[in-house]
Order: C-alpha cells, then structure tokens, then sequence
C-alpha cells in the first residue's frame, strides 16, 4: 500500500535540491564576479592607465629616455647609449661578445644559457666560440702577451648579449692597437678612456663602465678624418 504521504514527500525533496542549486549558483556568482572585475580592473590600470601616465611623466621631464637614449651624430642616429653595437674594425675600440643572434641582434636578446661548469662554454663547440678561444683571440688582437690576465668581461656574454658596455680595464688594453692603427699618441687614447669612465650610480649601484659607442664617437671627434662613422657593425 502506498503511503498516502509519499508524493508530498517526494516533491519537498525536489522543492529542496532546486533550492540547494540555487543557492550553489548563487555561490558561485558571488566568488566569480570579482574575480572577473578584478582582471577588468587590472587590465584597464596595468595595461592603460600606467602606461599613460609613465608616457605622460616621461615625455617632458625624460625627453632623451622615453625617445630610447639615441645617440645622434650630425643629426644621424648612431645608436642608443642603452643597445650595444658589434665593432669589429680593429682601429676601433671593440665591445664584449655578443650570443644575441648572430652578434648584438636586438630582435634575438638572450644569453648562452650555458653553466659555468659547462664544457662547452670553456673549450665551445659546434657554432659555439668558447672563452678559452675567445681569450686567445683577445690577446693576439691587441698585441698581449699569452699569460697576461684579461677581464672577465672580454671573453664572455652578458645576460641579454646587447650589453654597451665594458670595463675600464677592457678598454685599457685595446687602447694600444687603437692608438698605433690610428697614429695617435697612447697618452691621448688613455684620456678618453678616463674621460668616458662611468662610476657606479650613486656611488655603489653597479661597477664603472665605459660605453663603447660614445668612446668611437670621441676618437672620431679626435681624428675626423681617419675612419668613416661608426654604425652597426663598421
């Protein structure tokens, strides 16, 4: 016999799941409506509103960076004081080597990837010029003999391999293969290299450097004659 009280009891469950669903929907509109405003939000202030107000700070008060820190030279852009340049001519002064792209390639920043301990990044490999060989090249290019310690900087890539600049030490050793190419007295080369030292910023942020783009723009200055304007890769 069925219970006179098993239909009602039957259609109060049913009232109670939709009640339930209800409830977890509600819920679940509640957790997800922030979360939704929240990516809006930060869209709109991270993606527009910041950006327009570094653009609006920056355009007048930093002319030179917010246009890229180009380097101009009779009205020609040169470069950019912040994206090294691949020098290879030896009567200029030459950069750290490069492993963005095939050499200071701006659209292919990056570094080896390549552990100190890693065999390769000693001895290279296929495509690869390793420090030992990259050492050996530095000290026959600038006369040197093969004990004389070099700086770290001459034989290995930066991080972003578009590094403009190098040590004070790196650029003392180039400065007598540049003097002779150039006949120009070593006591005069030395003093752009001290003219275009960079200490570190406030004192202790970061190590003095010496940009080497602004360095060949000073010998240029010196001897206007001698050489074509640097670019690219002169």
């Amino acid at each position: 016999m069925v219970s006179p009280t098993g239909g009602g009891d039957r259609a109060r469950e049913g009232i109670g799941r939709e009640d339930g669903s209800s409830a977890a929907e509600a819920r679940f509109a509640q957790q997800v409506r922030p979360a939704v405003l929240s990516v809006l939000v930060l869209t709109l202030v991270a993606g527009g509103v910041f950006p327009l107000l570094l653009f609006a700070i920056g355009v007048p008060f930093f002319p030179s960076q917010s246009a890229g820190s180009l380097i101009r030279l009779h009205g020609t852009i040169v470069g950019s004081s912040l994206i090294g340049q691949d020098f290879t001519r030896p009567e200029w002064f030459q950069p750290r080597p490069s492993a963005a792209g095939r050499g200071y390639d701006g659209t292919a920043s990056g570094g080896t990837n390549l552990a100190p301990d890693n065999p390769t990044l000693r001895e290279g490999g296929a495509d690869f010029v390793g420090i030992r060989a990259l050492a050996a090249a530095y000290r026959r290019r600038n006369g040197l003999a093969s004990d004389t310690a070099i700086p770290i900087d001459a034989v290995t890539r930066s991080g972003s391999g578009l590094d403009p600049d190098i040590t004070p030490a790196n650029a003392s050793l180039q400065v007598a293969r540049v003097a002779r190419l150039r006949s120009l007295a070593q006591s005069d080369v030395r003093r752009l290299v001290q003219e275009h030292v960079v200490q570190p910023q406030f004192g202790f942020l970061g190590e003095p450097r010496v940009s080497v783009l602004e360095l060949n723009l000073a010998l240029l200055r010196l001897q206007p004659r001698a050489s074509p304007a640097p670019h690219a890769a002169p």
